[in-house]
């Protein structure tokens, strides 16, 4: 479990990092660019990528990851700005339960009572995190808020599956060339926005996106070593990782970047908790309503 918890921080340091990104005139994009080039070093040195038979290799879907990452962050980073913290935070663990319906739509799992009723669950969580209320000041912030959260639930979710696909190639060698591709997508972007004059590149970007780089690739990195160190629960890693991250963040953005939260907000974390609890713990539930 020490595993999961370095993991759960790594995961809340790079949020909390984001959110700080305005507070301190940060351009997300060059900072999230040079995240990807300490990634790919990072994987090198710590996974071992087998770079020697790529010959079955599924470009196509490693491209379209190495797209996604580098977009999907910027997303993430708008709205962690845009909505917080904690439902940035809950809309990405939450997005999970799209690969729960692809594994049924897709995969040909068999479903239960318990995985549809703990997705419903989840869905009416996301509905309930999103900030309805804003104050009239923020009124139009918070008209549109609900599509950053929106986007990064689907767009996590696409990824998840992505993932799956590419799953025939080891770790190593996946996180790799989608870190690679990632580097050079979003390179393209910045020197684009550079030669037209659309942003002015900083050199302590590149300092401050390998930092970030060390937070994203530690989450990553923790994650699978607690899955190696509890190979035979897996769910007790995928549960707790995801509820860990939702307390978490709850915990930063309350008491560290006093955010508010409404009734609406606090019944959605709870449901967030119980979705992920009746998913990965059937049994449980399915034993106590028996009784």
């Amino acid at each position: 479990m020490f595993y999961v918890f370095l993991s759960i921080c790594c995961s809340v340091l790079v949020s909390i990092m984001l959110k700080l990104a305005k507070r301190y005139h940060i351009d997300v994009y060059q900072a999230i660019t040079w995240n990807y080039s300490i990634a790919i070093v990072l994987t090198w040195l710590f996974l071992k990528p087998d770079l020697r038979h790529l010959n079955n290799a599924p470009f196509a879907l490693l491209g379209l990851l190495g797209l996604l990452l580098p977009l999907l962050f910027v997303i993430i980073a708008t709205s962690v700005k845009v909505t917080g913290i904690v439902r940035t935070d809950a809309a990405q663990r939450l997005s999970l339960f799209i690969p729960f319906a692809a594994a049924f739509l897709i995969f040909n799992e068999t479903s239960t009572a318990a995985k549809l009723v703990g997705l419903a669950i989840g869905l009416i969580a996301v509905v309930c995190l999103i900030p309805w209320n804003k104050q009239a000041k923020d009124r139009k912030t918070g008209a549109s808020s609900w599509v950053y959260l929106l986007i990064v639930f689907l767009g996590m979710g696409i990824i998840d599956i992505l993932l799956k696909r590419v799953s025939q190639i080891s770790i190593g060698t996946s996180l790799f060339i989608v870190y690679s591709l990632a580097f050079i997508f979003a390179l393209i972007g910045l020197l684009y926005q550079v030669f037209t004059k659309t942003m002015r590149f900083s050199w302590p970007h590149i300092f401050i996106g390998w930092v970030l780089g060390i937070a994203n690739f530690g989450n990553i990195l923790f994650y699978l070593k607690a899955h190696q160190s509890l190979s035979k629960n897996p769910s007790i890693v995928f549960a707790s990782m995801n509820i860990g991250v939702i307390v978490f963040g709850t915990l930063i953005g309350v008491f560290i970047f006093k955010e508010k939260l409404s009734l609406f907000n606090k019944i959605g974390l709870v449901l967030a908790i119980l979705a992920i609890a009746v998913i990965y713990y059937p049994q449980f539930f399915t034993n106590l309503f028996a009784h």
